[in-house]
C-alpha cells in the first residue's frame, strides 16, 4: 500500500447524487455525519473525485464530498451543441454547494479544482472558511489580444468535436497504464483514476469524461481580473506547491500570491498529483486548513 493510506481501506466513501441547473453530478462523501464544517473538493481537467480517494480518508474534523464535475468521472454529460468552459464550471461548483444547502463551507481543489476554488472563494467570500490549494491558484490567463485567435480556435474545434474518438482499452489496467505514462502518477494512482475514467464500450472499456472536455475555452480571464477574485477573498487560503509539479510563472504567481490577504504557502516534494501519489506529505496542511475551517465555523477567528 503506498505511503499515506493506511486509512484508505478504513473508511470508504458514501456515493451521493447532486442535483443542479441542467446536470446530475456524482460525488464521494467522507466522514458523514462528523461534527465539523463541510468541505467540497473539486478535481483536476480530465480527472475525477477519485483524486481524493488517498487524501480524504486521512482527514478528520470535517465531511468530504469530492465532486465529479459536469463531464467527469459518474457525472451526466452537457446536453448536445453545448460547451464546457472555465466560468461555467464555477457557476456549477457553487451550485452544488446550493444543492447542499451550505450556508458556508470549506474548499480544497486541485488545479482546474484549485483554479474553480479560488474564484468561487473570492466570488462569496463571506459564505467560504478556508480555502486548501494544491497546484493552482486561480485559473489560466491570456492577453486581450489573443482574445479574436483564442475564439476563433475554439469554434473551429467545436465544429470538429461532433465525432466521439474515445479511446477503447482491453482493460482497466491498460488504461491505467495510459494514465500512468501521460500523467506521470505512481501505477497505484493511476488505477485509482482509472476505474472511475473508464466505462464498458464494446468488448473493452473507453474513457467516460466527454470528449468536448478537451475544446479550449472560447475566452480566458485576464491577469487583471483573476487579481480582482484573489483581492476580494477574506477566508485563509493553503497554497501547496510540488516540486516537480506544474511549471508555473513565477513572477505571475508571486503577482496572484501577493494579492490574498491570507496565504500560506507550502511546498512539498512530489509531482503534480502529490496528494494523490503522497497523501502524507500534503495532510498535515491541509488538516490545518480544517482547523482553520473550524475556527471560522465557530465565529473565534483562532487559526491553527
Amino acid at each position: 500500500m503506498p505511503s499515506g493510506e493506511k486509512n484508505f481501506t478504513l473508511v470508504k466513501p458514501r456515493d451521493l447524487t447532486i442535483d443542479i441547473p441542467g446536470h446530475r453530478l456524482a460525488a464521494q462523501v467522507w466522514h458523514e455525519g462528523v461534527e465539523g464544517p463541510t468541505f467540497l473538493a473539486f478535481h483536476g481537467w480530465l480527472d475525477s473525485s477519485a483524486s481524493f480517494e488517498a487524501l480524504a480518508p486521512t482527514l478528520t474534523g470535517a465531511r468530504i464530498v469530492a465532486v465529479d464535475l459536469p463531464g467527469h468521472g459518474h457525472s451526466s454529460h452537457k446536453a448536445a451543441g453545448a460547451s464546457y468552459h472555465f466560468v461555467d464550471a464555477v457557476a456549477d461548483a457553487l451550485a452544488v454547494a446550493n444543492a447542499l444547502d451550505l450556508e458556508r463551507f470549506g474548499l480544497i481543489g486541485h488545479s482546474m479544482g484549485a483554479g474553480i476554488s479560488t474564484l468561487i472563494a473570492g466570488l462569496v467570500p463571506t459564505r467560504v472558511l478556508s480555502v486548501g490549494l494544491v497546484e493552482g491558484l486561480g485559473p489560466l490567463t491570456d492577453r486581450d489580444a489573443n482574445a479574436p485567435t483564442r475564439l476563433a480556435a475554439s469554434l473551429e474545434a467545436q465544429g470538429r468535436a461532433s465525432r466521439d474518438r474515445r479511446r477503447t482499452f482491453a482493460s482497466v489496467e491498460e488504461a491505467a497504464a495510459r494514465l500512468e505514462l501521460a500523467q506521470g502518477i505512481s501505477a497505484p494512482s493511476a488505477l485509482r483514476l482509472a476505474h472511475r475514467a473508464t466505462e464498458p464500450h464494446l468488448d473493452g472499456l473507453r474513457w467516460r469524461a466527454d470528449p468536448r472536455l478537451r475544446i479550449a475555452s472560447r475566452i480566458r480571464f485576464t491577469e487583471a481580473q483573476v487579481h480582482a477574485f484573489l483581492e476580494a477573498i477574506t477566508a485563509p487560503v493553503t497554497l501547496i506547491r510540488a516540486t516537480e509539479g506544474f511549471a508555473f510563472d513565477h513572477a505571475q504567481m508571486s503577482a496572484r500570491i501577493e494579492r490574498v490577504a491570507r496565504m500560506d504557502l507550502v511546498e512539498v516534494a512530489g509531482g503534480h498529483h502529490v496528494h494523490l501519489d503522497h497523501p502524507d506529505r500534503v495532510q498535515g496542511s491541509i488538516q490545518r486548513v480544517i482547523a482553520q475551517a473550524q475556527a471560522a465555523a465557530r465565529g473565534t477567528g483562532d487559526e491553527a
